[in-house]
């Protein structure tokens, strides 16, 4: 997993630059220096509310924008020279209509905004790129700029998963797609043999923190080990909210009582993949990358 060097899907030219809307997490942070890294200056605008820890991200040329905020954010980013556009980061909350300043620039997407905020994550994420796209932009993934990013099949990490925990993978994988079908998360936990959590609404940091609580359960009594999937959702518009693990995933996992982690190979992000990896051998956990079929 991550053992080759892969180059970018999109190749920027020189007259390119690239636009990050930051949300939660490490992703918008491990985009933009994974194309400073390359030479590339990113543009962030940093969703208001989304987030606390600003100090890595207003390093780079940078505004902080309301979710109300996406027609002006679309004026920025053209007067900031942005050709292409990644959406990095989790959201918390869906942008209110009735906060949003009257324009002709809001009336021209009212049509097919207003219908996308009442249908699911995935509809409006789709809704949003079609926007973007409409408006001159480029939508790219992550992945597509900083390649680094995207999981590889195959153990990343010292531990490796018992033939237990393979069955448990696989459980947890199916779980993961199922409910992913029906828009309602992208993971599952799976132990000895069984279901035994799915992601909601809750995000994967609250299906952890209740499996924590899960443990006491007594269906659960004397069940050891166990494992937590992610995987895309089918259907998925890939170039926003791939699921992705980071150095927080494990250090929940651990206190899960879990014995690893899967993750969907080539559809799925890896944030600060030598630190997730460290946290992973410290803890005894293993990480694996997972084909579209059984693991």
């Amino acid at each position: 997993m991550q053992a080759t060097e892969r180059r970018p899907a999109v190749t920027l030219g020189r007259g390119d630059r690239v636009g990050i809307v930051a949300g939660s997490g490490r992703l918008p942070v491990n985009v933009a220096d994974g194309l400073k890294a390359e030479g590339h200056t990113p543009f962030v605008v940093i969703a208001g509310g989304e987030r606390t820890d600003l100090a890595e991200l207003t390093a780079y040329d940078h505004a902080v924008m309301d979710l109300e905020q996406l027609p002006e954010a679309i004026a920025l980013f053209k007067r900031q020279g942005v050709t292409h556009i990644v959406l990095a980061g989790g959201i918390g909350r869906r942008p209110r209509l009735s906060r949003m300043r009257p324009s002709w620039a809001l009336l021209t997407m009212l049509s097919r905004l207003a219908p996308a905020l009442a249908r699911g994550d995935n509809a409006l994420l789709a809704t949003l790129v079609h926007l973007l796209e409409d408006r001159g932009f480029k939508v790219v993934g992550a992945h597509e700029v900083v390649p680094d990013l995207l999981a590889e099949e195959g153990i990343a990490t010292t531990a490796a998963p018992t033939a237990a925990d393979r069955r448990d993978l696989d459980i947890a994988f199916a779980a993961a797609k199922a409910i992913g079908a029906l828009d309602i998360g992208q993971a599952a936990i799976a132990i000895g043999g069984r279901v035994v959590a799915v992601e909601d609404i809750e995000g994967t940091d609250g299906l952890l923190a209740r499996m924590k609580d899960l443990r006491k359960h007594p269906r659960l009594a004397g069940r050891q080990r166990g494992v937590v999937v992610k995987c895309a959702k089918p259907g998925q518009e890939l170039r926003a909210d791939l699921p992705s693990i980071g150095p927080q995933t494990v250090a929940a996992a651990s206190e899960a009582g879990l014995a690893g982690i899967g993750i969907e190979a080539g559809r799925s992000l890896v944030l600060d993949h030598a630190e997730v990896v460290s946290a992973a051998d410290r803890l005894g956990l293993f990480v694996v990358g997972i084909s579209g079929g059984p693991a």
